[in-house]
Parts: C-alpha cells; structure tokens; sequence
C-alpha cells in the first residue's frame, strides 16, 4: 500500500469566489513531526505560492496552515531530524529548504490553525503565520533548553514580541506548556474556538473575510505591518508613509477607489451596526 503523502496541498473555494491553499502536515501517527523530506516539501510548496503570488492576478486569498489529525506540529521526528546548520545557515542552498523563510516571502495572509500539540519546531512554525487560531487542545511548548537545542527559525525574536519578554522568558526559559486558555490571555493565540468548530473552520471563516476585501491592498497593508512592525515607531511611521504614497500614486486617477468607497458609504441597503449608546 502506498504511503500516504506527508505534506498536503488543498484548493478551498471561499463564498466570495476566491479561493484559500489549505497546507498540512499530514504524519498524524507521529504527531505531525517534521522530518528532513517533509521541511523540503514544505519550502517547495510555501516558495511556490510566493511566486504565484508575485506573478499571478488570480493568486489565492489567504494561506491556511494545518496539521492532520490531533496535532499541529510537536516539532523535529529525531528518527531523521533535519540538519540544523544548514536550518540556520542565510546561503541560498539552505534557504530553498528553509520553510520559515519561505513562508516569510508570502506576501498574502496565512492563517495557523492549530490544535493539539504545537511544540518547540513546530512553534516556530506556528509563529511564522499571521494569525493564531487555535481550539481547545492546543497547547504550546518550547523545549529547546530543555534538550540543549538553540532556536534557529525566529522564536527566541517573535514570541517576545507576541507575548512580552517577561512571558517569553517563562516559556522559554521554563520549557513550561501553555494551555489555550492561558495562550489566548497572553496573547500567544488571536482567537480561540469554542463552539464546537475546529480551528480549521474558522481559519477558513477568517479566509472568507479577508477575501472580501481589496486584495491589492490586502497585500500592501501587510507588508506595511511587517516592514513598520520592525522599526522603532518614527522609522515605522515614515515607512507607511512612503509606501501610502506609493500606492495613492497609483491609485487616485483609477476612477474607480474613492468612486467605490464613496458608493459603499452612501447605499442605504447595505447592512448596518447598530450603535449600543
């Protein structure tokens, strides 16, 4: 019998006719660890998307990231661990392999639908996702000082700047689990499912919104949370304003961007909050 592939690649139709990559990680009998062929598979997919994107109008709305069965990721299978020099080496023979560089090159939003264990490499894939959603049986874990190992995708920089650098301290320095209830307090998880759907429907409920959207300007804004997100404030503000005044270049004689916001503000049947006060 043929081995079930480990990595898998979706296509989702989303309500607004876009559409969403659904990526998993398909080993559920060991726990959704990666292994040397799987971080490869990964790249080429996650780098494959990133190129459609630069050259495609028709490029998917969002990304979601997954783990089949019980689990998201409970890190390396150290029956076959992946070689960690070249897992934190910057040449680009390593980086082709690297699936956290390769997520970073998306320039669309990718969703991490969690659940289970999400444990030490399989956190910082995690982390490498814009948002966080995760159900009740996810719990996070880092346990590299625990085995004497040293942190090679980003977590030692992303998790201080979800959680705090005290919190990440705790985490890290603890090898101390971290429940969903604890993960959504602290910031760890964006949301948390508890109505009896997984993690994967309402990452793909998040897909929908998103895909709603300008996608034009879903794409800028992004790169402007993350360029701005890595600079002190000033530098981060004068970034958005570069890049905003790149994009009104381009846009202000469109005859279409302000005629659409302007017809969404004044149609009296669209659907409307109303104010609590």
């Amino acid at each position: 019998m043929d081995q079930p592939h480990p990595v898998q690649r979706r296509i989702i139709n989303l309500n607004s006719g876009n559409f969403a990559v659904v990526v998993s990680i398909n080993r559920p009998d060991n726990l959704n660890c990666f292994n040397t062929e799987v971080l490869c598979l990964l790249s080429k997919i996650f780098a494959e998307i990133a190129e459609s994107i630069d050259n495609d109008a028709e490029a998917p709305s969002a990304v979601i990231f997954t783990g089949e069965g019980n689990s998201f990721c409970a890190g390396a299978d150290l029956s076959n661990p992946p070689n960690p020099i070249y897992q934190s080496s910057d040449l680009p023979e390593y980086l082709r392999n690297n699936p956290v560089y390769q997520m970073g090159r998306i320039g669309i939003p990718i969703i991490g639908a969690l659940k289970g264990n999400v444990i030490t490499g399989g956190m910082e894939l995690a982390l490498s996702c814009d948002i966080l959603v995760g159900d009740k049986t996810t719990k996070f874990r880092d346990t590299h000082v625990k085995f004497g190992l040293a942190p090679c995708w980003g977590l030692s920089q992303k998790l201080q700047r979800r959680v705090g650098p005290g919190r990440a301290k705790i985490i890290s320095l603890s090898a101390k689990p971290i429940d969903a209830d604890l993960a959504i307090q602290w910031g760890l998880l964006d949301e948390l499912v508890h109505d009896g759907r997984s993690s994967l429907e309402h990452a793909i409920n998040i897909a929908n919104t998103i895909a709603k959207q300008d996608k034009t300007m879903v794409r800028r804004y992004k790169r402007a949370l993350e360029e701005g997100g890595s600079m002190d404030l000033a530098s981060g503000l004068r970034r958005e304003r570069e890049l905003g005044i790149a994009h009104y270049i381009e846009v202000l004689n469109d005859g279409k961007t302000f005629n659409s916001a302007k017809a969404y503000i004044v149609d009296e049947k669209r659907p409307r909050n109303k104010s609590k006060l």
